[in-house]
């Protein structure tokens, strides 16, 4: 049958179609038939949020269009401004036209300038992300970027070591939040527990980044001297350039918060003067998603009260320790991963080493690619999920450290960690989304995410400057080179597990309603939780539904 909706933008009508009759919502621990109803897939729902799965599976999808494409170039881009002073290092060396030898930089100062970003990214990512969530979105994630390029592009005309520790330490300030970011910006669209896959998808862009950075670096140093100007000096120019056109660009791409139907967008007093970006969905669309999410169309502006409740939730600092291991060992095998190759066979040349580091970002890029999917369709699970991640990274530390006999086993080992990184950095940020939405609100993900990624990054700091090349008693040449380093990898990879497996059982213990703090400062006098369309259906799993000839939730 077909109904008015009652929430159409004045002076419209808008229709939609519900597939099957009304149905009351089953309490818990209701009746034997309510039971059977949800065991084979079917969630009744209220009238006015009685839609088929695979009509709002193609909302999805569309803004899948809009947004996924456009988050995959922006990380792809940042992730290679912010990376490619690594490959500056080595650029035209032959010459003396690398930036060590330009710059007369020390391993001190190279270790003291990448330090001074992650400084700064620990310190902004919460401020930004809170920021964000007050303003425009869409505007504060084209800053972002167009801040990058700008920094990007100073880059360029670095003359002395300070410049370089001055520049990376406002590079961390200005793409402080980004991260986080765009993981705050999908809950306004997605509910938390389709946000895996989405989160894994742009997630790919930085293992090609750090793949492209170093085939495209060849050209730029076939640029050396032109103009004045070293490789390095253009690659920092261009990539910089790219990343001020992106951060334009987005302004006019990436769609806002969305608004329920009939509200009208006021625009900040402070952003009057930015241009307008069309609504990511109009018509039947857009009612269809106010009653599949309204929750975040229903959203409160947040104070310091609601920021200090998700503070003190303990939930979040078991979520800080599973990130701080899997980034530490990310970061670590990215940076020392050319290094360790080397290691297990000397005699492999420069060219040899570089080839043999890109299947490790591949072999990362495949487990995103088959892990985010099911991990969203079963995420009531997704803590095994990114348990099984760290215990496939233990195995091929195992096999890196003690296959001393087989070069290739060792390099396989190398393999088998980087597809074990792929589950972990997404299903922990997900899982985040889904926990702080649900107790906190849209304040508890913007803090939380940020929180999570920026403190967890502490474990960048650790492996980067603690373990192998900082270790120079570890360091030495012999068949134990690293070994310690690679205990240490697994210990924190091992708090990581332990942190996943406390927090899944105290949420069986103590669930993850609504912050009773919360919703008494919402003053809110019935104390309950928006309940739509996708916070009915996520208390079930979609599991592989019609995929595999199931019936559809």
């Amino acid at each position: 049958m077909a109904q008015k909706s009652s929430h159409a933008p004045v002076g419209e009508t808008a229709t939609h179609v519900v597939p099957y009759p009304a149905a009351k919502l089953p309490s818990e621990g209701g009746s034997g038939h309510d039971a059977h109803q949800l065991e084979e897939g079917h969630v009744p729902m209220p009238e006015e949020i009685q839609y088929d799965t695979a009509r709002v599976e193609k909302i999805y999808r569309k803004l899948d269009f809009r947004i996924i494409p456009a988050f995959w170039v922006l990380y792809f881009l940042c992730s290679a401004i912010r990376s490619n002073i690594g490959i500056a290092q080595t650029m035209n060396k032959n010459v003396h036209h690398d930036l060590v030898s330009v710059l007369g930089l020390t391993p001190r100062d190279l270790s003291t300038a990448l330090a001074l970003f992650y400084v700064a990214y620990v310190l902004f990512d919460l401020p930004s992300n809170l920021i964000m969530s007050r303003l425009s979105p869409r505007a504060w994630m084209a800053r972002i970027v167009f801040a990058v390029g700008i920094i990007g592009c100073c880059f360029t005309a670095v003359k002395a070591p300070w410049s370089v520790k001055f520049l990376r330490f406002l590079l961390g300030f200005v793409i402080a939040g980004m991260w986080p970011g765009m993981s705050y910006y999908l809950t306004l669209f997605y509910p938390p527990s389709r946000t895996g896959k989405r989160i894994g998808m742009y997630f790919t862009a930085a293992q090609l980044s750090a793949a492209v950075v170093g085939l495209v670096s060849a050209g730029f140093q076939e640029m050396d001297g032109i103009r004045g100007l070293t490789g390095f000096q253009w690659m920092f120019l261009v990539y910089g350039l790219l990343g001020i056109v992106l951060g334009i660009a987005l302004l006019f791409w990436l769609p806002d918060r969305p608004l329920a139907p009939g509200e009208k967008r006021v625009r900040h007093k402070y952003l009057s003067w930015l241009p307008t970006s069309p609504e990511a969905l109009t018509g039947e669309d857009a009612l269809i998603h106010y009653q599949d999410l309204k929750r975040v169309y229903h959203s409160r502006p947040w104070n310091m009260k609601d920021l200090w409740y998700v503070l003190i939730d303990w939930r979040m600092w078991p979520l800080v320790l599973m990130y701080f291991g899997v980034v530490g060992v990310g970061i670590g095998t990215q940076l020392y991963g050319s290094v360790i190759i080397a290691s297990i066979n000397p005699n492999f040349s420069g060219i040899t080493v570089s080839l043999l580091f890109a299947p490790i970002w591949m072999m990362d890029f495949l487990a995103i690619l088959i892990s985010t999917p099911l991990a969203d369709r079963f995420h009531k699970y997704r803590w095994v999920f990114f348990c099984a991640g760290c215990v496939i990274q233990i195995v091929g530390l195992i096999i890196v450290t003690f296959a001393l006999s087989n070069d290739w086993a060792r390099y396989g080992g190398l393999l088998i960690i980087g597809f074990g990184l792929g589950p972990t950095v997404p299903n922990c940020m997900a899982w985040t989304n889904e926990i702080f939405q649900k107790r906190h609100g849209e304040v508890g993900v913007a803090a939380a995410s940020a929180l999570v990624s920026g403190l967890g990054n502490l474990g960048s700091i650790t492996t980067t400057y603690a373990l192998y090349t900082g270790w120079p008693e570890d360091a030495k040449k012999g068949p134990h080179q690293y070994r310690k380093s690679n205990y240490t990898m697994i210990g924190i990879l091992a708090v990581s597990i332990a942190s996943t497996i406390l927090l899944a059982v105290l949420l069986r213990i103590f669930g993850t309603e609504p912050s009773r703090r919360y919703v008494a400062n919402s003053g809110s006098s019935d104390g309950e939780e928006i309940i739509d369309g996708a916070a009915l259906r996520e208390r079930q799993m979609r599991g592989f539904g019609g995929r595999l000839g199931r019936k559809k939730n």
